[in-house]
């Protein structure tokens, strides 16, 4: 194995110290450091056009993804590898009172060793060499490893037949608008330096899939997301006259009810199971106390999938919803019945049939209703929404929702299914098909060959288990999937841009080999040196050698 440690370790506590928290103005600055880093290579002083800082496409904030590429050989070849990883982080309240130290590894590591802290991170600590900040796993390891595979290659292009393209992109940990507008870049400088891009390698983070699990993990495609959300109309009343209303919340209770945790809603494919679907938000839309019940009310659920699309999971919720709103209204008649049996009051229950609509269908139906002043009502409000610029995707959609819900001249209950997040796709690589195999085949080379240097199991899977910016380098979903996503979003096209159409053209399958650790996220994130520093970079260098190497 190549030495690559103690240079990938050095490089991930630079960007450490650069903090890039998304949002913030290091999440731009870090751009400029790993720009400078490869400018001092002799590479790219001489093919100072193969060194790009590109600045993202409608975003609100100033921020810039770094692009490298280095020509092997005489520079005729067009095959090329991506190599890609984000440069921005997630923020440090959860540090506490180590929050001062989250961006200098060696100081925070003293301090840990110093202090009362879980006794698995002091087990980890005691067992071998780790490094620890914000974005030490996530992922800047990663990437310190690939600018680290980059300069080696800019170092030494007569070892390929191909091509290295470096990519570092901002804005993983929000709305991808790093990777989304580098799509467009790719296209273009595929054109102008006549390359085919035959494979991304991804350097996200991995970690243990259970306690005591001995494995690393490397993952040859990934899991999509996707974000079904629920906007519940009921009927309002005063809290004095309880069952003349309909309170929204009991169905968003149902509907998490039937699907929190719910292992019936996880996908398989290949043997591989996603984890159940979760709440992420569930709350009314009132604004402001008073003792009238909710009129609304607004749930959405985190989806992962792997073999289905989103129109198989809006087929899927569409019966949920309507389960979940029957149930209500039955429950609350029995409880009804119950109540008027203790007081002899006469049963009056509102009488009213349950609704449930897609917002494709619902917003068809209002066209139809009051045609094209609806339409241009419904899109002059789209672009006034636009005007609140901190709104988040989520509620933007919500918003939408509502207005369009104004437009219901019934005004009895019913339940409004849509999407309010961007789709992340899913990636499966085929099995069956010659450009996937040649990748599966040099992942698995590649593993049988650094396995025997590594003192713990490597194992192969199909689907890395996290989200991350690989899943927008290619797409496994059919046109007909994909259009039921953009007809039911509402924010498809205004808050949110997504150029299908240009990862369709760039359509390269993609694999994750990255760094080991614990605690993404969190206050004790940390990533084990030894596998992360020398035996990942190793594990890229022969896939990269095996796919365009001499």
């Amino acid at each position: 194995m190549k030495p690559w440690k103690d240079e990938v370790l050095q490089l991930t506590k630079e960007l450490v110290h650069h903090p890039s928290i998304n949002g913030t103005i290091g999440e731009r600055d870090i751009a400029y450091r790993i720009v400078d880093y490869f400018q001092e290579l002799p590479y790219f002083k001489a093919n100072p056009g193969h060194l790009r800082m590109v600045k993202t496409s409608s975003d609100e904030r100033e921020r810039y993804n770094v692009m490298a590429l280095v020509k092997g050989g005489d520079a005729t070849f067009r095959e090329t590898v991506i190599l890609m990883g984000h440069m921005d982080t997630v923020g440090v309240e959860d540090y506490g009172k180590w929050k001062q130290l989250a961006f200098t590894p060696d100081e925070l590591m003293k301090r840990w060793e110093g202090s009362a802290i879980p006794d698995r991170v002091r087990q980890d600590l005691q067992r071998g060499e780790w490094a620890c900040g914000r974005g030490s796993l996530d992922m800047k390891s990663g990437l310190a490893g690939h600018m680290a595979l980059t300069r080696y290659f800019a170092e030494h292009p007569e070892e390929l037949r191909g091509n290295i393209l470096f990519l570092s992109e901002c804005d993983e940990e929000d709305n991808s608008r790093g990777i989304l507008s580098a799509l467009s870049e790719f296209l273009r400088l595929a054109q102008e330096e006549e390359l085919t891009y035959i494979a991304a390698i991804n350097a996200d983070y991995t970690s243990s899939r259970f306690e005591g699990d001995p494995h690393r993990y490397v993952y040859m495609g990934t899991v999509g997301k996707l974000l079904p959300a629920f906007f519940i109309a009921g009927k309002e009343t005063h809290v004095g006259q309880a069952f003349e209303g309909f309170d929204p919340n009991l169905v968003a209770a149902e509907l998490t009810r039937r699907l929190d945790y719910n292992p019936a809603f996880c996908d398989e494919m290949y043997g591989e199971t996603t984890l159940p679907p979760i709440s992420l938000k569930q709350t009314d839309l009132k604004t402001k106390y008073d003792v009238q019940t909710p009129i609304t009310a607004f749930a959405y659920y985190n989806f992962f999938v792997t073999s289905w699309s989103p129109k198989d999971v809006l087929e899927k919720l569409k019966e949920v919803a309507w389960d979940a709103v029957k149930a209500a209204n039955r429950l609350c008649r029995e409880r009804q019945r119950q109540y008027c049996e203790r007081t002899g009051d006469p049963q009056l229950f509102p009488d009213w049939t349950p609704r449930v609509y897609t917002y494709d269908e619902f917003y068809h139906h209002c066209l139809t209703r009051y045609g094209s002043p609806f339409e241009e009502s419904m899109r002059l409000f789209s672009m006034n929404l636009l005007n609140e610029k901190e709104l988040d995707l989520r509620d933007y959609c919500c918003r939408m929702v509502e207005e369009l819900w104004s437009w219901d001249e019934q005004k009895t209950p019913a339940v409004i299914l849509f999407y309010a997040s961007m789709y992340i796709p899913r990636i499966v690589l085929n099995h069956r098909e010659k450009r996937d195999q040649r990748l599966i085949r040099a992942v698995k080379r590649a593993v049988e060959e650094i396995q025997q240097m590594c003192p713990h199991p490597i194992k192969v899977r199909n689907f890395f288990p996290y989200i991350s910016d690989m899943s927008f380098v290619a797409i496994s979903d059919d046109r007909e999937g994909l259009s039921s996503l953009e007809k039911n979003m509402p924010a498809w096209g205004t808050k949110h841009q997504m150029n299908v159409d240009a990862i369709r053209a760039l359509d390269v399958p993609a694999v994750n080999i990255g760094p080991y650790g614990m605690d993404a996220h969190k206050q004790w994130e940390r990533v084990e040196v030894a596998y992360s520093m020398e035996t990942v970079p190793n594990l890229n260098y022969r896939v990269i050698k095996d796919l365009v190497g001499k």
